[in-house]
């Protein structure tokens, strides 16, 4: 058995399938964005930085992937950073995802922190979350 390509691709177009595809999601944000067209409206949700380490067993392959997300709005304070990321975290935590090329063990919400964006105007507000994404080689 060799190992498998890794799956950072793919899982990002299972995060993206998943998350565009809720209704709910679409309607607290403006949008899901890998890359930033300028002129985003708010409030939105990119897809951020990923992490991918080892998680092999005898005989097989695995990785653990940490797959950043943030939310981001110009709303007087948290409340809809937070609204946006309680639903994000209750279609990703615990919840299977399909992900082409290997085989999903588990989804595992890590954290989320709020941040307010010091640079002038200062009314940017931004939640980070994390996610722990569990695979194994087919």
């Amino acid at each position: 058995m060799t190992t498998a390509p890794s799956p950072m691709l793919p899982m990002q177009g299972a995060l993206h399938a998943v998350l565009s595809g809720d209704s709910e999601l679409s309607g607290l944000s403006e949008g899901l964005y890998d890359y930033l067209p300028e002129d985003v409206p708010y409030p939105f949700v990119q897809l951020g930085e990923a992490i991918e380490t080892p998680d092999n067993r005898h005989g097989g392959f695995g990785r653990e992937t940490v797959q950043t997300l943030h939310v981001w709005d110009q709303y007087r304070g948290y409340a809809r950073v937070l609204r946006i990321g309680a639903r994000i975290t209750t279609l990703l935590d615990h919840q299977p995802l399909t992900i082409p090329g290997v085989d999903w063990i588990a989804t595992r919400f890590e954290f989320s922190q709020t941040l307010t964006d010091p640079e002038p105007p200062g009314d940017i507000r931004h939640l980070v979350l994390r996610y722990r994404i569990v695979t194994e080689q087919h």
